[in-house]
């Protein structure tokens, strides 16, 4: 079963993470789903975990297949138009000088990404995000833990993002307040700039649609499907439905089938080091001489201790 308290908020975990971003992903059509989603679990994820200065580094995997109620239609708030995605990633820094370390070493993770991804949009949170609650205990998941999850994309009515900013903050402030709500976290990125595209990954399309410029991310995690549905129909939520149509344009949610974390805190996690699979297997099987300090070191370096 599923960890949450009803008495913790582990959300000050996050604030380490000083510098982050933000990346959605789409896989290229040809690439079985499978294939695709092993090859960014074990393959280009440790690839990414080793690249120096890196202080946090999370893949979300999205489904496009779950339900219909993964957002409630509000009159007046269009879904985007032709946006499908399979991933969000978040790529974070302790610091300025650690952002520079990894920029510097980067080109080795993005010529890699052309094997599995069409495109690719990293959204810049110069400022960092910002958890506003966070029951869950794990701090380092790698599975469908079994919540239900998701990731919410709103785009913006008007061209002030300061405006939005605050509103989106204020309607984030609003749904954490709710028990119901298990996890909230909020990306406000900086404006996408189609004139300097990003990541700068090779044969991999970074360019968005105007509606796609100015965007919020929100991350929700709920105890079932049937919690956040009733949480839709619940008072708090509908009273906010005339603020979201006056700020809100566009709107899509995305269910996520899995997070699978590999660094945080600047250090390797298990699945960092060996590869999402490879840690199922080994906690599956409860092999703790994997995890020791002499085997991590080895297979960090290729030197015993």
């Amino acid at each position: 079963m599923p960890k949450a308290s009803t008495t913790t908020d582990y959300a000050q975990r996050d604030a380490s993470i000083v510098i982050n971003s933000y990346t959605t992903v789409l896989r290229r059509p040809r690439v079985p789903h499978e294939v695709f989603a092993t090859y960014w679990r074990d393959v280009h994820g440790p690839l990414c975990s080793r690249i120096p200065g890196l202080g946090w580094y999370v893949q979300n995997h999205l489904d496009r297949e779950q339900d219909a109620h993964l957002w409630p239609v509000i009159d007046g708030i269009a879904p985007f138009a032709d946006y499908e995605l399979d991933g969000g990633v978040e790529i974070g820094f302790a610091s300025k000088a650690d952002q520079d370390v990894f920029n510097a070493a980067s080109h080795i993770l993005f010529a890699d990404e052309q094997n599995m991804f069409a495109a690719t949009v990293a959204y810049a949170l110069p400022s960092g995000s910002r958890t506003l609650v966070d029951r869950i205990a794990d701090p380092i998941p790698n599975s469908d833990d079994g919540f239900d999850r998701i990731h919410v994309h709103f785009g913006a009515a008007g061209d002030d993002a300061d405006a939005f900013g605050t509103f989106m903050t204020s309607f984030a402030e609003t749904l954490a307040a709710d028990p119901a709500v298990l996890k909230l976290r909020l990306h406000l990125p900086d404006r996408y700039d189609n004139a300097e595209p990003a990541p700068p990954a090779p044969n991999v399309d970074h360019l968005v649609p105007a509606e796609r410029a100015l965007i919020a991310v929100i991350e929700l995690a709920f105890e079932s499907p049937l919690a956040r549905r009733a949480f839709f129909e619940s008072d708090i939520f509908v009273a906010t439905q005339a603020a979201q149509k006056a700020n809100i344009a566009h709107v899509q949610a995305f269910a996520v089938s899995g997070v699978y974390t590999y660094v945080r805190d600047k250090q390797l996690t298990t699945a960092g080091l060996r590869g999402s699979r490879q840690a199922q297997l080994i906690e599956r099987l409860g092999a703790n001489n994997q995890v020791a300090d002499d085997v991590r070191h080895l297979m960090h370096t290729g030197s015993p201790q």
